[in-house]
């Protein structure tokens, strides 16, 4: 249960005065829809005032409070053009009033004539006139503080009204017990959580009061990884330990990197203990993830265990499966897929077939995990492109069952080394740092869109090779509709051109229809697959030798470098070109510049949260995890170390969340909401 002092704060903002349904609209735009939103909604920037008594060219620029009286008005010839009201300060100095939008009647209701007002806005100099263009009038006893801090805005919405919520979140926020360990929050000289906020909001520069916040939720995500690892390594897991018959009859026809030989020394290693594995495995794209899964899911299997293989996406399972049937085909081993589209009879036998244990190995997206799907005997779980999952959906994996079973975690998004610890924290990780011999780096460009019609031509000569190509369409909006409107139109031009020898996938296709586009595809029937971001993991034509990344300026680093790697899969030369429109900012260039220099999806991570600062972590909108909202990349990459650290003395040294700074604790991990972590200890 949320301890009782936060319920202020998690109330919906409609709680507040004045927030009614025209207001709360504007608001659910910024996804501000509860109290807590506001509170952790922090300034933009600001703005400095001076009060000032009478006008001077020096003031020109600043924004101003100052007295004056309206002693005239003045209309423009044009109708669209601006109305002015007359006015003087309290030196006689003249200034215009500016405003524009036609309505003069409003601007007359707030200056009557010869009445003073006290304003406050920009003062400009317009020829030899001073001005301001829209100013705000204040009441005559209104407190005007010297900085204002400036919030992101949504239509509907002005910044004085949200400073005004954000002041009504502030004074329901409760004074917390501390949660810092003591010696740590005075050598940082850190102000307690509550001032913290205060001082955040009236002074967007206070630095101290943003670290402090920032650090408070790099911690509660630290102390939940810290708290979950704990939680699994108590628990008893069945120990696996192979015997290596199977593993040795796979017969590959290449050794594998020592990479992938190490990885899989140190999988075998933690399926043999007693506690359950709980290990990431990191490659890039084309290291060679999926030979590491199949030895751990092999080692299961001669242990007398049963393996599952979780897919974000049906796609992704089915070909999971199919790589599995072909390697596997000669060996005494049985493997199954279940996703969302497997009905009736079929769907039956294969739940039969995984309770009596005759099923080995299941592939499959989240339908794996539904209720009706017992198991005999789970002894290892494969979770694939891992940064779908979070760390929620990990704790429903390893609570699912009675012992539970090994976990290994893969991802192809090279994820930079500060960020594995607050994304999987509660890990042990292996990195395959190498690639497997003969693949070719992919040779990548950068073409202006306005020459479209050679890159059209230069397909026409690739296809007309024997060999096939992806053309990947732009992001359009936060929208799969258009998106998909985009993908349809470069596929009908390109169908005008090269006719049957296009296909087409968007995530908008029904299941069966994308899985036949796909399968055409890989026959070869098809030459050109031209597709949304669907296609971003795991496709796998080794026969697909160029990739067309079209608005590439619109997509980050992480998921450019996710797309090249879904050629370069063979042993031919693959040509990534990346289409840019006319328009690129600096980031984007610069992402451009290093998509061109390297294939290193490791020095492409550590750059790309450069590049990005603050916002999203990984790249992917797909992410499982709670955002960090107030903790931007560079504090989360200064302050991890030290969070890390305070979180383990609170486990170790002072009672977990049993002693007075746990209680503390708990309050701040239900404040960021990584509080699923305090069920699973209850239930664990």
């Amino acid at each position: 249960m949320r301890p009782e002092i936060l319920n202020p704060l998690f109330a919906e903002t409609e709680a507040l005065k004045g927030v009614g349904a025209a207001l709360a609209r504007p608001l659910g735009r910024l996804g501000l829809t509860r109290v807590v939103d506001l509170l952790f909604d922090m300034p933009v920037s600001w703005v400095d005032r001076v009060a000032v008594d009478s006008l001077s060219e020096a003031q020109a620029g600043r924004v101003i409070v100052l007295t004056v009286t309206p002693v005239g008005y003045r209309s423009s010839s044009s109708p669209r053009g601006p109305f002015r009201v007359q006015a003087v300060d309290g030196a006689g100095e003249a200034l215009s009033l500016v405003f524009f939008g036609g309505n003069s009647g409003w601007a007359r209701k707030l200056f009557p004539l010869n009445e003073p007002r006290r304003i406050t806005g920009r003062l400009d100099t317009y020829g030899t006139e001073f001005q301001i263009v829209h100013p705000d009038v204040l009441e005559p006893d209104e407190e005007v503080r010297p900085r204002e801090a400036v919030y992101a805005l949504s239509e509907g919405l002005t910044n004085k009204r949200l400073a005004a919520l954000v002041e009504q979140a502030i004074a329901r926020a409760p004074a917390l017990a501390e949660w810092i360990e003591p010696s740590l929050l005075a050598r940082r000289g850190w102000p307690d959580w509550h001032e913290a906020i205060v001082r955040a909001h009236a002074d967007p520069q206070d630095a101290m009061a943003r670290e402090r916040l920032a650090y408070d939720e790099v911690f509660a995500n630290q102390l939940a990884l810290m708290l979950v690892r704990r939680s699994t390594r108590s628990r008893k897991g069945e120990p696996l330990a192979g015997d290596g018959h199977l593993r040795a009859a796979l017969g590959l026809p290449y050794a594998p990197t020592g990479a992938q030989t190490r990885a899989s020394a140190e999988i075998a290693g933690d399926m043999a203990q007693g506690t359950p594995m709980v290990r990431l495995l990191q490659g890039d794209v084309g290291a060679g993830k999926t030979l590491v899964a199949t030895m751990a899911l092999l080692n299961a299997v001669e242990a007398g265990a049963q393996g599952a293989m979780l897919a974000p996406t049906e796609i992704l399972a089915r070909q999971h499966y199919e790589t599995l049937r072909r390697h596997l085909g000669h060996l005494p081993v049985n493997v199954a897929i279940l996703t969302g589209r497997e009905k009736g009879r079929a769907r039956e036998a294969t739940l039969m077939g995984l309770a009596d244990g005759s099923i080995h190995i299941l592939v499959g997206t989240h339908a794996i995990f539904q209720q009706a799907v017992a198991y005999k005997r789970l002894g290892l779980v494969v979770v694939d492109e891992q940064h779908r999952f979070g760390v929620a959906q990990r704790m429903m994996l390893t609570a699912k069952a009675e012992r539970p079973p090994h976990l290994l975690v893969m991802t192809a998004t090279p994820i930079p080394r500060t960020l594995t610890l607050t994304q999987y924290g509660e890990m042990d990780v292996s990195r395959l740092d190498e690639m497997p011999p003969g693949r070719q780096p992919i040779q990548t460009s950068v073409v202006s869109l306005e020459r479209i019609d050679e890159v059209v031509d230069a397909l026409g000569r690739h296809i007309g090779e024997g060999r096939q190509a992806y053309w990947v369409c732009p992001l359009v909006e936060e929208s799969e509709v258009s998106d998909m409107a985009a993908a349809e139109a470069r596929a009908a031009a390109l169908k005008a051109r090269f006719g049957d020898a296009i296909g087409l996938v968007h995530g908008r296709m029904k299941g069966p229809d994308k899985d036949a586009v796909m399968a055409d595809f890989a026959a070869g029937r098809i030459a050109v697959l031209v597709a949304t971001t669907v296609i971003e993991v795991g496709v796998d034509v080794p026969n697909a030798t160029l990739i067309v990344i079209e608005g590439a300026e619109r997509f980050g680093l992480a998921q450019l470098h996710q797309l090249r790697g879904r050629v370069g899969r063979g042993d031919q030369r693959s040509v990534c070109l990346l289409l840019r429109g006319a328009a690129l900012s600096e980031t984007a260039r610069a992402r451009l510049a290093l998509m061109r220099e390297t294939n290193d999806g490791f020095r492409i991570a550590e750059e790309d949260l450069r590049l990005r600062g603050g916002g999203e972590i990984l790249g992917t909108r797909q992410s499982g995890e709670a955002a960090f909202r107030l903790a931007d990349a560079e504090q989360v990459t200064a302050l991890v170390p030290v969070a890390t650290d305070d979180a383990r003395l609170l486990v170790d040294r002072d009672g977990g969340l049993e002693g007075a700074r746990g209680q503390a604790a708990r309050t701040c991990l239900y404040l960021f909401e990584r509080d699923a972590v305090v069920g699973l200890l209850r239930s664990g």
